[in-house]
């Protein structure tokens, strides 16, 4: 929802604002989001097809996944800044059908409301969450490509109703505060875009994310809901450091680990019979990447660095920070 919901209530606030612009006033309608919705489920099963018949040999390394996310981001951020009316150029960024398409379609309009969802829905395959990545290893483990196609496309269809429902509160708002509606509708895009850049940067292992400029700032301010007192126990046996990390469908708890440094560490990634986003965990500065199983205990040895350092989940959306003294 952070980063396909932002970008289909972005690609809908858009249209809205344009209708204003233009001095329209267009009933609410879903077609914009089944147009989404319909083009994102021909890409999943077409995926998962494609998946089932080759494997994992055809999978989305996740450096493209990381640069998809952030340029994902930036497309909410500068439609933000268009329903703001920061600077006409803007304006620019919003997607368009091609003159040569309108041309084929008797009714522009609808041409115009239909393209840009459809388009988005379609390029969702590029920056799934943990869940999805679970969803895309079972469409592998399947080894057919019907059964692949029937993963993910039933997949699709299970989320289907939440993004229905925001399409419809998003053209529902927009007909009933207009302007008003511009406003909220670019700060909410604006906050997705925002905090979906930052994760992708997590995720990459950049130099430069919120919780790091937080870090840095006269005034201390943690954003990743860390605490002395959430600090797990560490275990030293036979050189070797034993953390436990709950891996929850809503985060890790603790929210921060303290290590000695240069000491090699065991962290125990224990799940229970649900997990969302943090289905797979990843230390990006260290290049780890683990795929976390239900209902079972997960390993992973690494030496920890002097100073802090961040686990997380697919997306970055979910994080522990770890610190090496």
């Amino acid at each position: 929802m952070a980063v396909q919901g932002g970008l289909l209530a972005s690609t809908l606030a858009a249209r809205e604002e344009e209708d204003v612009r233009e001095g329209l006033h267009h009933k609410h309608n879903m077609w914009p989001t089944l147009a989404f919705l319909l083009t994102k489920f021909i890409a999943y099963a077409v995926l998962g097809f494609i998946l089932g018949s080759f494997g994992s040999a055809l999978s989305l390394s996740d450096g493209a996944r990381v640069v998809m996310q952030i340029a994902a981001s930036v497309y909410m951020i500068l439609v933000a800044f268009n329903l703001l009316n920061v600077h006409p150029i803007f304006r620019y960024v919003i997607i368009q059908p091609p003159k040569f398409l309108t041309r084929l379609v008797r009714d522009q309009s609808k041409s115009k409301d239909l393209f840009a969802p459809a388009i988005l829905g379609a390029l969702t395959i590029f920056i799934p969450c943990g869940t999805t990545l679970a969803m895309e290893a079972l469409a592998i483990s399947s080894g057919s490509p019907f059964t692949g196609a029937a993963i993910m496309g039933v997949f699709v269809l299970g989320t289907s109703p939440l993004f229905f429902g925001l399409g419809f509160l998003t053209t529902v708002l927009g007909d009933a505060f207009r302007s008003k509606f511009l406003k909220i509708a670019a700060v909410g895009v604006l906050y997705l875009g925002t905090t979906s850049l930052n994760a992708a940067l997590v995720v990459a292992g950049s130099p430069i994310n919120l919780q790091i400029l937080a870090d840095k700032s006269p005034i201390q301010i943690d954003l990743s809901g860390s605490s002395s007192g959430q600090q797990n126990q560490v275990k030293v046996t036979d050189g070797l450091q034993q953390v436990n990390l709950q891996v929850l469908p809503s985060g890790y708890s603790p929210a921060y680990i303290a290590l000695k440094a240069g000491i090699p560490v065991k962290l125990n990634l224990i799940a229970g019979s649900s997990l969302g986003c943090t289905s797979q965990f990843r230390i990006p500065s260290l290049g780890i990447t683990k795929n976390v199983a239900l209902n079972a205990t997960t390993t992973i040895e690494f030496t920890p660095p002097k100073g802090k350092f961040i686990g997380t989940c697919a997306m970055g959306m979910y994080s522990v920070v770890m610190e090496g003294t």
